[in-house]
């Protein structure tokens, strides 16, 4: 039996569900993720896209580049703001969605945290998480 885990914003509205586990889970250090969560740095999850068994509400999008020149593109809850997937073009095939919004405890943990070129100075990741000051080719 596959694994369902269903993330939310924090008023609710927007939800994506999603089957089987993530095909990776990491942490951006980047200033824009800074910016973007509020916090020293952001969680995600990646997805194929085929794993998403539904997007349901509704959602407006924000676009940037990257610190490495691509494009990503936010969406985010209009009633509450929360952040909760998003689009790469550096990996076209998944689908990122925010660990936090599926505020499950058991959630696979980081393997790796890039833009540490970014990272607060008292932020440290757990011994043998590779770390890397920018995004992998």
């Amino acid at each position: 039996m596959s694994t369902s885990r269903t993330a939310s914003c924090a008023c609710g509205q927007l939800r994506v569900d999603v089957i089987g586990e993530p095909a990776r889970v990491g942490i951006c250090n980047c200033t824009q993720c800074q910016r973007r969560t509020g916090g020293a740095f952001a969680v995600g999850a990646f997805f194929p896209k085929n794993q998403i068994s539904a997007i349901e509400g509704t959602h407006n999008a924000f676009a940037r580049s990257s610190d490495a020149g691509r494009k990503v593109e936010y969406h985010f809850c209009p009633e509450c703001g929360s952040s909760v997937f998003w689009y790469r073009n550096a990996t076209p095939e998944l689908i990122a969605i925010s660990v936090g919004c599926f505020t499950d405890p058991t959630f696979p943990p980081p393997k790796a945290a890039i833009w540490a070129a970014h990272k607060l100075n008292w932020v440290e990741f757990p011994s043998g998480m590779p770390v890397l000051d920018a995004q992998p080719g």
